[in-house]
């Protein structure tokens, strides 16, 4: 049980630092930046729905029995983060640099802490199951997590927040998979059915963030001259999470 431990932390803290990545976007320019960041906040709309739609959602309705309790609790998730959203907007006046951070900043974080938290919880009931799959599950969400982490990265810079904080914010937010690692090598196997209510949840915030809060943003710059580039990029972000979510490491591990 030690090397279950040892082996399980380890791997989350892995997936937590590749929040890092997105150190590789300060060697760009302000104007450039500002170029690449609606394409990566594009990117990040196709990511969240392929996410859910691909994974999350697929994983909820082959655990859960009854179909409809898995629609309701997606729909709880969308409300939830609705009523998030509003509230931030009602008390969040938040500065940063001069600059308004945006509500929707704020909503990536914990939509991603949630989906980060998810993530931990498959990394522990991995390595409970064999080394071999706790391996092959580190792997698949590592694939996962580098083009997410690159888009969600974008989206804390479009929303307002400085490099600095937006590469520490990302960080602590990664650090959830950490916290759903620990709970759930503790609580053991107890835990499993909570990890699938989990899941809907989860999708429901990402389908609320990417298509009321991030398509507006990408609709403000969209001429006819990026209509299309922009499409490519949520396209893009559909595909990959199709294509690790497809790849089978981590499907169906709890």
């Amino acid at each position: 049980m030690e090397k279950v431990w040892l082996f399980a932390l380890l791997s989350a803290i892995v997936v937590s630092l590749i929040s890092f990545i997105g150190v590789f976007l300060l060697s760009f320019r302000q104007q450039a930046l500002k170029k690449v960041l609606v394409l990566l906040v594009s990117f990040a709309v196709g990511a969240l729905l392929g996410n859910s739609f691909f994974h999350l959602l697929p994983e909820a309705y082959f655990h859960i029995h009854e179909i409809s309790t898995t629609a309701w609790i997606c729909i709880a998730g969308f409300l939830v983060f609705f009523i998030l959203e509003q509230f931030l907007h009602v008390h969040s006046d938040k500065k940063s640099g001069g600059e308004s951070i945006k509500n929707y900043g704020y909503l990536s974080l914990y939509a991603d802490g949630i989906h980060n938290f998810t993530d931990g919880i498959l990394i522990a009931v991995a390595w409970m199951f064999s080394p071999e799959m706790g391996l092959a599950t580190t792997l698949t969400i590592v694939l996962h997590e580098i083009p997410q982490e690159i888009a969600d990265f974008g989206v804390l810079l479009k929303a307002g927040f400085t490099r600095k904080k937006a590469l520490l914010y990302n960080f602590v937010s990664a650090c959830a998979a950490i916290l759903g690692t620990v709970l759930t090598l503790w609580v053991g196997e107890q835990v499993n059915d909570f990890s699938v209510y989990v899941l809907p949840f989860a999708a429901g915030g990402f389908i609320y963030l990417a298509a009321t809060s991030l398509l507006p943003e990408i609709l403000k710059e969209t001429s006819k001259k990026n209509y299309w580039l922009y499409i490519l990029c949520i396209l893009l972000g559909v595909f990959a999470m199709y294509y690790f979510s497809a790849s089978g490491g981590h499907s169906h591990a709890h």
